[in-house]
């Protein structure tokens, strides 16, 4: 059964766990100052895959298998008869199509869906392990009409399962290697709930493997830190970070597997910095930090259990913007900015550094980015 929830308002930070098994759409307002082409737009940075692991094979439970998962936005418009659907070429298994929950949506809206996973027969599961292309489609019956809005291809990886025993052999846990994501963050502003895009906030995201603990963003500007206020020797509106997408597997591997293969998005807020202030009144946001007045060189250092993990540099022009073009050049499919991330430390574990340069989205590599040293 579907989920539809009509919201008035985005939420940035989603719970996209995906050991979920309940097809759903959630329908939201853009915040964002993004202008959806004419047609449905895929955000890709939005599209997830994973392989959801059954505790059977062709009806033998002493074999494991997977099914595919999918979790993607569409920006609008939806236009009425539409189907999203999506089609996973598994070498083993052929062809395992599904349709997505679907409703019309206007332009400037999006929908986030999710589908797959336990709503797919156990007969189109697989074992297999390897590249697996898949696409997300719209027709529509009524204007006859049947379109690819998204080509992806995934690494589906595999790993021995906890389980004790002489039937354990054939029980591997299977999950899709995002080490892709690490060394690519994101930048991007959301209008005030009060003031509108007259004091847009300032945000960041990046993807760590394992576990997401406790994490600790501060911004520098020409090497020293902004963004924080002090009042009666408090310190206010403290920059944070939160889980945005978590990626696990649904059954427990065992330690071979760095990290318990599992990634997770965060994304951090900073209350105390606006990309402009052009409130009139005022009162109140003195002390709050301007991109547009300080333009030039910035960096977000991010301790990880109180470890220095992640550097994110950018650079800010006068208008309060950051734009470096990689993501429209890319058709990123939404407004955030991309940025190369330096990943410090060894909390993520054993990753492969250069997966970006061809599994990035999903085999469509980015052009004109270049991953941190």
């Amino acid at each position: 059964m579907s989920r539809c929830v009509v919201s008035k308002k985005s939420k940035l930070v989603r719970d996209f766990l995906l050991i979920s098994t309940v097809a759903s759409a959630t329908v939201g307002a853009s915040e964002r100052s993004f202008a959806a082409d004419a047609g449905p737009t895929v955000a890709k940075d939005w599209v997830q895959v994973n392989a959801l692991t059954l505790d059977s094979y062709k009806k033998d439970f002493d074999k494991w298998s997977w099914v595919p998962k999918i979790d993607f936005r569409v920006f609008g418009p939806i236009p009425s008869g539409a189907q999203l659907y999506v089609d996973f070429n598994i070498p083993s298994a052929g062809s395992v199509k599904f349709d997505c929950p679907t409703q019309e949506i206007l332009k400037g809206r999006y929908l986030d869906v999710r589908c797959g996973g336990r709503d797919v027969p156990e007969e189109k599961s697989s074992q297999y392990t390897g590249k697996v292309s898949f696409t997300i489609k719209m027709r529509n019956e009524l204007s006859n009409t049947d379109a690819t809005l998204f080509n992806g291809k995934m690494s589906v990886a595999k790993s021995k399962s906890n389980e004790h025993g002489p039937k354990a052999a054939n029980k591997f846990v299977f999950y899709v290697d995002d080490d892709w994501n690490l060394p690519i963050g994101y930048l991007y502003l959301s209008k005030d709930d009060v003031r509108g895009w007259d004091l847009p906030g300032f945000h960041a995201s990046f993807w760590v493997r394992g576990d997401e603990g406790r994490f600790e963003p501060h911004l520098f500007f020409n090497g020293k830190e902004v963004g924080k206020i002090t009042r009666q020797g408090m310190q206010i509106g403290q920059a944070s970070c939160d889980s945005e997408i978590e990626k696990q597997t649904n059954q427990s591997v065992d330690d071979s597997v760095p990290q318990k293969a599992k990634w997770t998005r965060m994304h951090c807020d900073f209350p105390n910095v606006v990309a402009w202030n052009k409130v009139k009144d005022g009162t109140g946001l003195e002390d709050m930090f301007v991109l547009a007045k300080n333009p030039g060189s910035y960096e977000i250092k991010v301790l990880w259990q109180s470890h220095l993990a992640r550097s994110i540099k950018f650079t800010v022009s006068p208008d309060g913007k950051f734009d470096n073009g990689i993501a429209t050049s890319n058709s990123l499919g939404d407004d955030r900015v991309i940025v190369p991330v330096q990943v410090l430390g060894d909390q993520d574990g054993k990753w492969n550094k250069t997966a970006w340069k061809s599994d990035a989205f999903y085999g469509n590599p980015l052009n004109g980015f270049k991953a941190a040293q």
